[in-house]
């Protein structure tokens, strides 16, 4: 974060959060792990403007944007101006993290045996859709090639070369170090898990979207996942009977960075934004920075 000054207590990735109120600093000892602290949310979604949004930008545009562009451009534009959404737990404290990052898993290949990769995004508050949409083409087409191996692969293949005890007392040790903050720079940026947001797109496949759980590895405090998309006969304002294009959003995020009320209004917003993509066409006003 640009112009911060580290303070005793801060790590490399967050800073810690000294303002809160007493319950949300005690709530990290009393849920101890993600696993304790998940919650589960479902949203459907009118994504009829968006698709219409598509095809007419694509026919002009450059850069050819999709549904999972306005996803992350979407997520990314929320964590700006909802930034306790960037939040993380670690070490039974809370931490407001530097950067705003998305994790994303794909397939190299739609079939069977073709290996699954893992990539992690680095964006900018104030990135737009365009934005967006040529950091995402250009890595995923890097990654898409069979025969390329990320810095997430190259890392897991090397320790998976050693014996089963080697590679559990590795992990104890990386658990412990990210417990204090002291986890090797190199790990945390091959680590997926160490993100802002987890996305699953996995309306590709044909199934409706899963309720994915969270990592009690790393620092992810929000998955979210998309499954397919379908047509529903609605009644609109005139009382007519019209077809409308859906999607269902499923969210799961950990209770322990935000209250109710916060996370309801960021997901209204998260929804707005993907109903109304030309509103991520331009940098947000301002990007609103977490409390102290």
């Amino acid at each position: 974060m640009a112009g911060y000054k580290r303070r005793f207590g801060d790590r490399y990735d967050g800073r810690r959060l000294r303002s809160l109120d007493p319950f949300f600093k005690i709530i990290p000892y009393i849920m101890r792990s993600r696993l304790d602290s998940q919650i589960f949310f479902e949203e459907k979604i009118d994504i009829t403007h968006a698709e219409a949004y598509l095809r007419k930008r694509n026919k002009t545009s450059d850069t050819r944007l999709s549904m999972l562009h306005i996803f992350i451009a979407a997520a990314v534009r929320t964590l700006a101006l909802r930034p306790a959404l960037n939040r993380f737990v670690a070490g039974q404290k809370l931490f407001a993290r530097f950067e705003y990052l998305v994790s994303l898993a794909i397939k190299k290949e739609m079939t069977f045996d073709s290996p699954e990769t893992t990539i992690k995004f680095k964006f900018e508050p104030t990135d737009t859709l365009y934005d967006v949409a040529r950091k995402v083409e250009q890595q995923v087409k890097e990654n898409k090639e069979a025969e390329s191996d990320n810095t997430t692969d190259k890392t897991a293949r090397i320790v998976t070369l050693c014996p089963g005890f080697i590679v559990k007392f590795i992990v104890f040790v990386v658990r412990l170090l990210d417990y204090f903050g002291l986890m090797p720079k190199i790990i945390y940026k091959a680590s997926p898990f160490h993100t802002s947001v987890f996305i699953t797109d996995v309306g590709s496949l044909g199934i409706s979207p899963v309720y994915h759980h969270l990592y009690d590895f790393g620092t992810t405090s929000v998955f979210v996942s998309f499954g397919t998309k379908r047509t529903e006969k609605v009644i609109d304002s005139d009382n007519n009977i019209v077809n409308r294009r859906f999607i269902t959003m499923r969210i799961v995020c950990d209770e322990r960075i935000v209250d109710g009320h916060y996370f309801a209004s960021a997901v209204k917003l998260y929804k707005t934004l993907i109903e109304s993509p030309e509103k991520l066409e331009v940098p947000p006003v301002k990007v609103v920075p977490d409390v102290d």
